[in-house]
């Protein structure tokens, strides 16, 4: 994940930009006006919907973005803007068109259930000088941007004038164009890089019914063929999502619980468009888009996604590599913020592990026992070197924090260079802090900032200075 923790793409999305409006209270009477609700109405909340949640979930991923668009000369498209740049959207090339009414939809919600929504928007085709404004708008600086987005939720702006022209520069000029498409007539797409349309768009728009393999592969296939793209890719919900570029390749689903799909398609193309903007090849992003997707899909109501949690996400299936477990002081300090947000137990343990050994492992096994995410300080070369003498360590750190990452009981490994994890404790204030049995009676460093201290004994006979006796022919 360093990779794309590191890469700052600049993306534009251009599309259907729309205000999702919330109100918020309690039903306990009936109108005696006619036979309907009456919502005492508590609170009032907006965030960007459309287009908007693909922003909303670049920005989470850490893009650099740019918003492209058309909106009406009203205070639904004032409060659109201002949405955009509080969140450091550029806006420069959003396109005002005077008479239409910016997309904005209302949902009253009472006891956690929606009972009414109403709309305002406008969904006639935008006006051919806002087509030819947008597109010169995009003309300076299209080689700025890593990736083209069309967001397309088939409100009239994005014609089939405005996205060939788009495409068209866009390949002039390298930029791979992503389409979340809409409708049945992907022809207007024709050129992109590739569509993310799910398995009943995909059905629509071929004519298709997917029901298996073979005919999985016609739809990919026809797709690729009829809209000329570079790669063509279906998302399959909980089979996960399906492309073809020189073949059929089918990556799974990796989510472990599914509360809300709202918003999903817009995690899945931000994704897609964040990893290829970073390097990654197809495969490789298919794989993120899907682990995106399962962060995504457990929690409520349209939600974005960080590269951490995808990190976290991943570690919690066992597909990461030990590394992604190795993390800095800022870096654990953010994850654990997270955590006990979450209602998480943090524990934290730490020591030399120099000759991981069975007695460490189950030491561990049991210090994660105690919680729900175990944190282990690991002493650095020179720190063991002064506790233990200048032969020690025998492993160096980075073997050591490897090794120990690897194990299934070990959520986080983090080094530090002091003799004592004090400032790391400190830190960190865990729920719970354990160390060896031998502590007993003792005073333990850090005890101050956690909740409670749990001391766990050792395994008889198991330490790495007798391994390392045994080695040197001391004992037999």
């Amino acid at each position: 994940m360093n990779i794309l923790k590191e890469a700052k793409p600049n993306i534009l999305v251009l599309g259907d930009l729309m205000i999702d409006h919330y109100l918020w209270g309690s039903c306990e009477r009936i109108s005696p006006e006619a036979p309907v609700q009456v919502v005492d109405v508590a609170k009032e909340t907006t965030v960007l919907g459309g287009a908007g949640n693909v922003i909303n979930n670049l920005k989470a991923l850490g893009a650099e973005v740019s918003v492209a668009g058309v909106i009406g000369d009203d205070a639904n498209g004032e409060e659109l803007r201002e949405m955009l740049r509080e969140i450091a959207v550029d806006t420069q090339k959003l396109i005002i068109q005077a008479g239409r009414k910016t997309s904005k939809k209302s949902r009253v919600i009472a006891v956690s259930q929606q009972i009414l929504r109403y709309d305002k928007e406008s969904k006639d085709a935008i006006e051919d000088v806002s087509v030819e404004k947008i597109l010169d708008s995009i003309k300076e600086g299209i080689k700025e941007y890593d990736a083209l987005i069309l967001s397309d939720y088939g409100k009239g702006v994005l014609t089939e004038t405005l996205c060939q022209g788009v495409i068209a520069l866009a390949n002039a000029n390298g930029v791979k164009v992503l389409v979340d498409p809409k409708g049945s007539d992907f022809s207007k797409y024709r050129g992109a890089y590739l569509l993310t349309p799910n398995k009943k768009e995909a059905q629509f728009a071929t004519g298709m019914k997917i029901d298996d393999e073979g005919s999985l592969k016609e739809a990919l296939l026809t797709l690729k063929s009829e809209c000329d793209l570079d790669i063509s890719l279906i998302t399959l919900s909980e089979d996960g999502i399906a492309i073809y570029d020189d073949e059929l390749k089918r990556f799974p689903t990796v989510a472990k619980e599914v509360f809300d799909v709202t918003g999903a398609g817009d995690t899945v193309i931000a994704s897609i468009a964040y990893a290829l903007s970073a390097g990654k090849d197809i495969d490789e992003t298919a794989q993120f888009a899907n682990l995106a997707a399962g962060v995504v899909v457990g929690k409520i109501g349209s939600a974005t996604v960080t590269i951490d949690e995808i990190e976290e996400y991943e570690a919690s299936l066992h597909k990461s590599t030990s590394d992604a477990h190795i993390k800095t002081f800022e870096e654990i300090d953010a994850i654990v913020q997270r955590y006990k947000t979450q209602g998480k137990k943090v524990v934290f343990t730490n020591g030399c592990f120099d000759i991981l050994h069975v007695g460490h492992v189950k030491y561990l096994q049991i210090a994660k026992s105690f919680g729900d995410v175990l944190i282990v300080g690991l002493n650095s070369d020179a720190s063991v070197s002064r506790l233990k003498g200048p032969t020690r360590p025998v492993n160096v750190a980075e073997d050591r924090a490897y090794l120990l990452a690897a194990l299934e009981a070990v959520d986080f490994v983090v080094p530090f260079e002091e003799d004592t994890p004090y400032e790391l404790i400190k830190m960190i204030a865990p729920d719970v802090l354990v160390k060896g049995g031998d502590y007993e009676g003792k005073t333990v460093v850090g005890t101050e900032f956690a909740r409670e201290l749990k001391l766990v004994d050792f395994v008889d006979g198991k330490s790495t200075t007798k391994t390392i006796e045994k080695i040197q022919g001391q004992t037999c």
